[in-house]
Formats: C-alpha cells, structure tokens, sequence
C-alpha cells in the first residue's frame, strides 16, 4: 500500500517515504513492510540549522505522521536526505533550471550527502533519530552532459539534482569516501542497527 492514509496497514513496519528507491533498498535486504506517504511540509524546517539536524528534524516529522494516526502499534522508518556544498544546502530542484545550477556547482567539487533516519517504535512515545553522511566527489562535467541529463527529467525528485543508483547521475560521481547507501536514501547498516535498538526483527 502507498497513499497517505494509514487505515489497512497489514505489516509491522512501515516506510514513511514516497521514495522509490528506499522501498527498493528494503525490499532489497528482505524487509517486510507497507508504504504510507507521509503529509509533512518540508519547507517548514529551517535549512539554516546545522545539516545533521535537519535532516533528522524532517524524517522525525515524516516518522511521527504515520506512527500519530495508525490505530495499531507499528514501526515506523522515516528518512530524509539532504546535499551540502560549502554550507549550502541543496534539497529538490525547484525545476530544470534549478537542477542545472545545482550540477554546474557540484561538477568537479567534494560535496557531503547526510541521511537522516527516525525509527518510531510501536507507539509514537519510542523515537530515535541518527544520522549518515558520505562525501561524494565529482569528476568535472560538460555543461552539454549536464544538459542532456537534466532533459531526462530524472534530477527532479532528488536532493542535489541526481541519483547514484540506477540513474545517469552515477556518471558524474568520481569517488565516494562513507556509506553508498547514504547516498542512496537510506544507511541500511545504520537502520538495523537502531531496529536491533528497538527489538524490531530485521530478517
């Protein structure tokens, strides 16, 4: 199930993104679980905190949505993933034209992706946060590679204007020094760690 509405929930754990490459990872690893989008107004956090923290302050939010109107204990994972080049915080582009501003500046430069996660366990009173990072180097990019990916329209739902898993934007990315998955959406290391916190069975 995936909508924003947590009526019929069949599982225990439950993924508060839209994102499908999160539902991807965790389908990936052998998890069980059901989708619920969460409503949550993310230009209501403040990108002037400090990066960990708001990152962690949005996937909280997303977490406690679905956990706050499910009639039965669940766990909830929520996740929110941000891109940082010198201090500047880069979330989803606005449109092609900010996608393409977004890859001119990172081509060629070190930037720092963090991954927030928040697990709210079995009632929305259990909450734990943490957060990833990895730093993601790009190789120098043409403004026609730029172009032409941005044309594809696969930048647009994604912190920083590309994707590492399954999408062009691979190719820009020269080295990475952390967790890939971090990059990806979702630190599956650091998840069943806080789920092993919880007692929430991972396998």
């Amino acid at each position: 199930m995936t909508q924003n509405d947590v009526h019929g929930l069949t599982r225990q754990l439950i993924l508060a993104s839209a994102s499908p490459r999160r539902r991807q990872l965790l389908e990936q690893v052998g998890f069980t679980f059901d989708v619920v989008v969460p409503d949550v107004d993310e230009d209501a956090v403040s990108t002037s905190m400090p990066p960990e923290e708001y990152v962690m302050e949005l996937a909280q939010r997303k977490a406690l949505w679905c956990a706050q109107r499910s009639a039965e204990p669940v766990v909830v994972v929520g996740a929110d993933t941000t891109v940082v080049l010198d201090g500047v915080v880069m979330n989803k582009p606005r449109d092609t034209d900010d996608a393409r501003r977004m890859l001119l500046r990172l081509q060629g430069n070190t930037h720092t992706v963090y991954t927030g996660l928040a697990v709210v366990g079995r009632g929305p009173d259990v909450v734990r946060c943490n957060c990833s990072a990895t730093k993601v180097s790009f190789r120098p990019v043409s403004e026609y590679e730029i172009d032409a990916y941005v044309a594809g329209g696969t930048p647009m739902d994604k912190a920083g204007a590309y994707g590492i898993q399954g999408d062009a934007g691979a190719l820009f990315v020269e080295r990475i020094e952390g967790c890939y998955f971090t990059v990806v959406g979702l630190p599956l290391s650091l998840l069943s760690t806080m789920l092993h916190g919880l007692r929430v069975p991972t396998s």
